[in-house]
């Protein structure tokens, strides 16, 4: 097992290199550095002048990979890459190009994120659980048809629509809840109840259909036979021995989607306006603030990263036949 887990946490490190690598050359084969003055600066119509100061004030002013004006090992170490991407690897986010600590940003924004993300999370899949089990008991019933041509209509519909009529007939018509913003402590309970809503019911429908067909798997099994023979009634059998079973892959995904959970939600945040690390992307995108980006996309890769590894961890902690040599 432990093996088994410094392989993988090597794998990892070379994935993270290999995607701060991509990154890096996309970001600049896009915009070089004299474009981002010019977008930061406001305008195609800057002087040159312009430009190189704001290059020197931000270490733009360096070549990408090689100096070849530098001596011995600054020839690599007084590049854009070693000064902007290399500490990534060691989680030193440094500053963005509006001089702000990313660091600092990241742990402010944390918090408000996973207010939002955990109870989004555990809620929803104890509804999409209950939902897909309630289906299964009533199955090839009308019940049963109706909730499966819910799930497709629910699945049919964007999250986007979800916000929106949210937004409209709970903060709108009947003034229950705020549009947007966020408080700490108690007072974010009433700012935070329509985007969890939203959360759920938007995932509602795609969980649901893919935990009913678990079940549903399970369900004629001999194991589930051999229950019903011994006269256990049907509600037992679903929750003892159905569910039980069939934990392993809802549990895989649960696990895997954990650390994500730290990253927030890039358009329910942006929209209901709060202040977490999805909406520190996106005002990052907007603004053209690509060392933010490039820190967020190095912190979700190694997250999921992350994820990957305690999902298989998982599968030999809770399985029993799954052993990795």
């Amino acid at each position: 097992m432990t093996s088994y887990i410094v392989r993988r946490l090597l794998y990892g490190v070379l994935v993270l290199i290999g995607v701060n690598l991509l990154t890096f050359v996309l970001f600049f084969a896009v915009n070089t550095p004299d474009d981002m003055a010019r977008m930061a600066i406001g305008g195609q119509r800057v002087s040159p002048e312009a430009v190189e100061k704001w290059k020197a004030e931000r270490g733009y002013d360096k070549p990408l990979f090689f100096n070849a004006q530098a001596q011995g090992a600054a020839r690599l170490t007084e590049t854009i890459f070693f000064e902007r991407s290399a500490p990534l690897l060691v989680f030193d986010f440094g500053f963005s190009d509006g001089g702000r600590s990313i660091g600092h940003e990241i742990r402010q924004r944390m918090g408000p994120s996973l207010a939002l993300a955990i109870p989004t999370f555990l809620l929803g899949l104890w509804v999409c659980i209950s939902f897909a089990l309630l289906l299964v008991f009533f199955r090839n019933t009308p019940l049963d048809f109706a909730g499966v041509v819910m799930c497709v209509v629910l699945l049919s519909i964007s999250s986007l629509f979800y916000i929106i009529a949210g937004q409209w007939l709970f903060a709108k018509v009947l003034r229950w809840v705020p549009y947007s913003g966020y408080m700490e402590g108690l007072g974010s309970l009433r700012f935070l109840a329509l985007p969890v809503l939203v959360g759920i019911v938007s995932r509602l429908g795609g969980e649901s259909r893919f935990y009913r067909t678990l079940f549903l798997e399970e369900i004629n099994k001999d194991y589930v036979r051999t229950a019903r023979a011994k006269g256990l009634a049907e509600r037992v059998v679903l929750f003892r021995h159905v569910l039980r079973n069939a934990m392993l892959p809802i549990l895989t995904g649960a696990v895997s989607a954990v650390p994500l959970l730290f990253m927030g939600s890039l358009i329910a945040e942006s929209f209901f306006g709060i202040p977490g690390l999805g909406s520190y992307t996106i005002d990052a995108i907007n603004a053209q603030d690509f060392s933010i980006v490039r820190a967020m996309v190095f912190l979700g890769s190694a997250l999921y990263i992350v994820g990957l590894i305690l999902a298989d961890v998982s599968y030999t902690i809770f399985d029993p036949r799954v052993r990795f040599e």
